[in-house]
This record gives structure tokens, C-alpha cells and sequence, in this order.
């Protein structure tokens, strides 16, 4: 498996591009600020041809290309549906402050396709079968996406659920701790400890080194609530 990934964005959210191998179909995973050129020219240095952009949740530093990739390649984009509304309305996932922050309104829309993911739903995309998990506690619609190569490897890009050390943050609107506790709990412990994890923001991990040193899953091991996060992107 062709797995690409780079940071984009003044937040630095990341960006995947995930393929059976070079020059072939792929799919595009979170394409947030800034993302447009540099996600062209890994597609040209690979020779992969996008057939869907997949997107763990609403928040504009992981969707904000969403609709200029999607149109410009005529490929659908997949969200879940308690998300959905921020693709056209991304001040919704701020709140005031937020938005001021990042200087009021910013012009997004739906692009001209968008399919619904549901928890548990297996998809088919460019040779690739994943699993999708609802993982709501950082927003509302926050999903994660598993999948595997043919070596026996295993892959989980968790977008702002799990980050190595850390966790979402869940203190903007759609945020909700006591959801993301329950994540944590039931979604992302339970995983192999060979899992590679493919965080939105930040360097990639395992699920056996965050079960071993991430202090929010180091709690929940033990049985007591983890602490608020700190702030990390959106």
C-alpha cells in the first residue's frame, strides 16, 4: 500500500493520499487549507488518480479544499452526516470566538457530491476496503477510517480523535468530553497494538505506543476519566 501524507495549512492539519501502489486509483483524506498545489503535485510524482475524498470531520483546517479537489477531479466526497453542515457553514464548528479568531466568515460550499458515512460501513474505494468508525467527542460527525495492506499491516487514520500523546480537543461547539471518553473507550483501545495511527495533526504513532505513554488513554487504562485535552488544531 501507497500511503502519502503532508501537513498543509497554518494549522497543519494533515493530509493523506492512500493508493494500492503508484499509478493507480487512490483516495484523498482530509484536503484542508492550502492543500490544492501540493496535492497536485503528489499526484502527478505518484501517477494516482483520485476517485474520492474522504473526511474525518467538519472542522475548515481538514475540508476547507473540499469542494475545489472534489469538483476539479469529479469524484464525491464522504462525511458523516452530524458534519455535513460545516462543509458550507464552517463558522458552526468555531463558535464566536473562533470565528473572530480566524477572521469571521470564511466562503466554503458543498462540493457537487457528497455520500454519508455511517458507523460500522465497509467501503470500497480505488482497491481498498475500510471500515468506518463513528468516533464523535471532537465534533459531533467525527469518524475514523481502517483499513489494511496486503503485507498483514494495519492502518487507522483517527483525524483529530488520537494524536500521538494527545487527543482531540472537545471544548468547541459539537465538542463533547464525556462522548470522547466513550470513544476512547470503546473504539480506540480495543485496537491491536500494531495499528499505525495517521493523526490529523502531527506524527504518526501505534496504538501500543499511545496505549503505553498517551496520558488520556493512560487514565482510561486505569480506570478513571482523562483529563481535558490541550488544544491542538481545531
Amino acid at each position: 500500500m501507497l500511503v502519502v501524507g503532508f501537513p498543509s495549512g497554518p494549522l497543519q492539519a494533515n493530509c493523506y493520499l492512500l493508493a494500492p501502489g503508484e499509478g493507480e486509483a487512490c483516495v484523498i483524506v482530509d484536503p484542508g487549507q492550502d492543500v490544492v498545489e501540493p496535492l497536485a503535485e503528489q499526484l502527478r510524482k505518484h501517477r494516482l488518480t483520485p476517485v474520492a475524498v474522504l473526511l474525518t470531520h467538519g472542522h475548515f483546517d481538514h475540508c476547507f479544499s473540499v469542494a475545489p479537489v472534489c469538483d476539479g477531479h469529479d469524484i464525491p466526497a464522504w462525511v458523516h452526516p452530524d458534519d455535513r453542515s460545516l462543509l458550507a457553514d464552517p463558522g458552526r464548528g468555531l463558535g464566536l470566538a473562533g470565528q473572530a479568531l480566524f477572521g469571521g466568515g470564511m466562503p466554503m460550499r458543498e462540493p457537487a457530491e457528497v455520500r454519508e458515512l455511517s458507523d460500522g460501513a465497509e467501503l470500497d474505494l480505488a482497491g481498498l476496503r475500510m471500515t468506518v468508525d463513528h468516533t464523535p467527542g471532537h465534533t459531533g460527525g467525527s469518524v475514523s477510517f481502517r483499513t489494511g495492506s496486503q503485507e498483514g499491516g494495519r492502518l487507522m487514520l483517527s483525524g483529530d480523535t488520537l494524536f500521538a500523546g494527545s487527543i482531540g480537543r472537545t471544548d468547541l461547539p459539537g465538542g463533547d468530553h464525556a462522548r470522547m471518553l466513550a470513544t476512547l473507550r470503546g473504539k480506540v483501545l480495543p485496537l491491536p497494538d500494531d495499528t499505525v495511527v495517521l493523526p490529523g495533526h502531527g506524527p504518526t504513532t501505534t496504538i501500543g505506543r499511545e496505549r503505553a505513554t498517551n496520558p488520556f488513554l493512560l487514565e482510561l487504562g486505569s480506570g478513571e476519566g482523562a483529563p481535558a485535552a490541550p488544544h491542538r488544531g481545531l
